[in-house]
């Protein structure tokens, strides 16, 4: 689904802010909302094109050693990999992090989403209406309205909470009561407009789902002493999810890692892959300042709390720098830094 903006609206439905996540004109592109599963079938489909093997059905256990020859590693079932380096794109809860990095853990942001999807059809959208949206009330949170589907056919509602962090059966707990994530969703619905009225009318128990906010703390390396272990993405940094960029960052991650490493020797992978840590942590920094500006305006009783209540108004994004970087020319930088 090709979108241009994130419009931000009062509870009253009138225009509060605009946050561009695409424009053909501007970037080259158009914004693109589009499942997980959609892009990772499209992605196994283009290593099958460039003969890229990938195999399924193994599962990281430990480093058993690193040289400068290389990396070994164990698998589940005592199997053994052998490589020049080892990348951990491993999600938030990593266990290739353990390895540099044995003492890090996700940090729990007491934020959670609740969620549900219905057929677009159950809501009657004002002419030249702008999707996706957030309307916001002061007193009564956000709901977010975002559509699905290349046709748009689908939509999703999605409300914020504040919760206290739960265990893993906590976790499970929380995710099996529909009930409760239903009336969460419902409550205070009143006080928004027959949009956003509309939608949660449409919404079932069995639609609902959650999402608990992770974080990792900020780390001064992502590589091992011996430059031959190294995380991205979530492993790395876990950007927060209202910023909409967790996948496309695991991407740039990807591509700069590969150039720097291209240009290590065994003595200077360290010296180098510290280089692309730090000029990799600029972004991040500043996409993790994004992220407390959305949640505030998806959560506005934060800036009432005191938290980052500076970042609620109505600043001008200035996205060129996320959304047409030139991660070629970075990288010379960083190597010449």
């Amino acid at each position: 689904m090709e979108v241009r903006a994130y419009q931000i609206n009062f509870f009253n439905n009138k225009p509060f802010d605009t946050y561009e996540i695409g424009s053909v004109e501007k970037y080259g592109y158009p914004g693109l909302r589009v499942y997980r599963k959609v892009l990772i079938k499209a992605l196994l489909a283009k290593c099958v094109e460039k003969n890229i093997e990938i195999i399924f059905g193994k599962k990281f256990t430990r480093i058993l050693s690193e040289s400068e020859a290389g990396v070994t590693w164990e698998f589940e079932y005592g199997t053994v990999g052998q490589a020049a380096s080892l990348v951990g794109t491993d999600g938030i809860h990593s266990r290739v992090r353990s390895y540099p990095h044995p003492d890090i853990e996700p940090k729990f942001m007491n934020v959670m989403a609740i969620g549900a999807t219905i057929p677009t059809n159950r809501v009657t959208l004002p002419e030249k209406y702008a999707l996706p949206v957030t309307i916001m009330s002061k007193n009564h949170g956000a709901y977010i309205l975002a559509p699905n589907f290349p046709d748009g056919s689908e939509l999703v509602i999605v409300k914020q909470r504040r919760v206290e962090e739960h265990d893993r059966e906590g976790w499970k707990d929380l995710l099996a009561d529909k009930e409760g994530s239903d009336d969460f969703l419902r409550r205070g619905v009143e006080y928004f407009p027959d949009i956003v009225r509309q939608a949660i009318s449409a919404v079932t128990q069995e639609s609902v789902s959650i999402w608990p906010f992770y974080q990792v703390p900020k780390m001064d390396k992502w590589t091992s002493k011996g430059g031959r272990v190294s995380i991205l993405g979530d492993a790395a940094h876990a950007i927060p999810p209202s910023s909409g960029q967790g996948a496309n960052q695991v991407f740039e991650d990807a591509y700069t890692y590969a150039l720097m490493r291209g240009q290590c020797d065994g003595a200077s992978l360290d010296f180098v892959l510290a280089k692309w840590q730090r000029g990799r942590q600029e972004q991040i920094d500043r996409l993790i300042v994004l992220a407390q500006q959305m949640n505030v305006r998806r959560f506005p009783e934060l800036a009432q709390n005191g938290i980052n209540n500076e970042v609620f108004g109505t600043e001008d994004f200035n996205m060129e720098w996320l959304f047409k970087p030139n991660l070629d020319k970075l990288v010379q930088e960083w190597l010449a830094a």
